[in-house]
């Protein structure tokens, strides 16, 4: 099956028009890997958890503040830095590609923590928690 992809128009839905099978995949338990960009351009590829929010179009990973996938979304500067989530099961796999920010109030981070209980576990406690954050703007995989 040829990958699917999607360039979506200004104003178009990214997430919201997906098949069903879709969204069950972004729910089931998986590793996902999340790909940043170091200054030199080489990718900095990392094992991550993803939670994902397709009414609002945004993808989120937990992490600590000063990590080094955090250090490169944010030396992208105020725009965001672009990244990709991908998450593989056999066959099936789907990547989402976006831009990232880091939000550190507690409200995202509250609500970052809640959503990744729900899919994976609680996660330990951890003062020092952020939350890349992923305006996904592009969809590809097979399911």
């Amino acid at each position: 099956m040829a990958p699917r992809r999607q360039q979506p128009r200004e104003g178009q839905p990214v997430l919201t028009d997906r098949e069903d099978g879709f969204h069950a995949f972004w729910r089931e338990y998986h590793l996902c890997t999340l790909t940043t960009l170091r200054a030199d351009g080489t990718p900095h590829v990392v094992p991550v958890g993803v939670t994902l929010d397709a009414e609002a179009g945004i993808a989120r990973v937990i992490t600590s503040d000063g990590s080094r996938k955090v250090r490169h979304v944010e030396a992208a500067g105020d725009g965001g830095a672009r990244v990709a989530v991908c998450q593989v099961d056999g066959g099936r796999w789907s990547t989402l590609e976006g831009r990232a920010v880091i939000r550190r109030d507690p409200a995202s981070v509250a609500e970052a923590v809640r959503r990744y209980a729900e899919r994976y576990r609680q996660p330990r406690e951890n003062p020092a928690r952020v939350v890349i954050e992923i305006g996904v703007t592009r969809v590809l995989g097979n399911v």
